[in-house]
């Protein structure tokens, strides 16, 4: 199975690169307790995921929601710091509604 393309935010294409998706988790993983072997599991269940998905196209957005969802379940911080990047907050709003979901999902798993 060939790697899919990625459709960037302004319709460029390129060539699906790992090392982009490792970064892409190391940079908010950074002075956090984060080992690396984690980081490289997390690498590779998101290229596994996109991989399973068989398709010839895949948009950046989609890649990021991986992530995401990945640094979500592995630290708080980590998470917060790539939906600062990844989502491009507008304002302080958006990003107080964003820590309030955080907040509310932290809440209900320590009942």
């Amino acid at each position: 199975m060939n790697l899919p393309t990625v459709v960037k935010k302004d319709g460029r294409r390129e060539r699906f690169d790992i090392e982009k998706v490792r970064m892409a988790i190391i940079k908010p993983c950074e002075k956090l307790p984060i080992s690396r072997e984690i980081i490289e599991k997390i690498v590779n269940d998101v290229e596994n995921e996109i991989m399973r998905m068989e398709k010839n196209e895949i948009e950046s957005r989609k890649i990021g929601n991986i992530i995401m969802k990945r640094l979500k379940k592995i630290d708080n911080v980590a998470y917060i710091r790539f939906a600062c990047v990844y989502r491009q907050f507008e304002d302080i709003d958006s990003f107080e509604k964003e820590l309030e979901k955080l907040k509310t999902r932290i809440r209900r798993k320590s009942k």
